[in-house]
């Protein structure tokens, strides 16, 4: 049986990706899917992996699916223990060295959201619109609910990696993303993984606006990487 390993970005939780987790589940998979420690401010990123392992368990025929910040620990994961796929979800991809604060200046994202702002005509403090846009109402009011503090400490530390780890890897970027957008995404992903990235419909909160079309997806890359 499948394990998905599902890892939420900064700010979230498990909650996150409940839509998800049933569609799969449904499917006939196993989910894992942990909140990870953002409010405690002595937890960084290698904190952040051991809440992932632990929840694995002994667990095998993983596939771990990572969005936004969740790129950093999940990569991290995957050094660590065997994964036969990793998906980053409109993810951070970060680079040895570099620890997810300075992310978004070697990046260049702060122009990049700008320039997607204007075009958006969104208020800066319109933290709804910037995330939530394409989420029924009623999931974006809970959404809002549930979003928890989110420590500054995983900012500060480096990823401590030499390179990325050696596991089978999709990026999957989200075209209506109004904080990673589109084409700021195409081009991190193929100077950092090399890679050209798949792309669905839906914004950054993609597992909340459509879940099953991204079901859908996973399962494809399941079967793509099944002999």
């Amino acid at each position: 049986m499948t394990t998905y390993v599902l890892i939420h970005g900064a700010a979230s939780g498990s909650w996150y990706w409940h839509l998800l987790n049933a569609e799969l589940r449904a499917r006939g998979h196993d989910v894992v899917a942990p909140d990870l420690p953002c409010e405690d401010d002595s937890a960084g990123l290698s904190e952040y992996a051991d809440v992932v392992i632990d929840a694995i368990g002994d667990r095998t025929d993983l596939v771990v699916v990572a969005q936004s910040l969740g790129g950093f620990t999940a990569s991290l994961v995957c050094d660590r223990v065997p994964v036969a796929l990793l998906v980053l979800l409109t993810a951070m991809i970060p680079a040895p060295g570099e620890s997810p604060g300075q992310w978004w200046t070697n990046t260049g994202w702060e122009q990049a959201r700008h320039e997607q702002d204007r075009r958006d005509g969104r208020a800066p403090d319109d933290d709804t619109a910037l995330f939530l846009h394409d989420v029924a109402p009623e999931l974006a009011a809970e959404a809002v609910r549930r979003q928890r503090r989110q420590s500054a400490t995983p900012f500060l530390r480096p990823w401590p990696l030499d390179a990325w780890p050696e596991v089978p890897t999709r990026f999957l970027l989200c075209r209506d993303d109004r904080f990673f957008p589109a084409a700021f995404m195409r081009g991190v992903v193929e100077r950092r993984l090399g890679i050209a990235p798949d792309e669905i419909d839906g914004g950054h909160a993609i597992a909340l606006s459509h879940p099953r079309e991204l079901a859908d997806r996973l399962e494809a890359y399941l079967r793509a990487e099944t002999p």
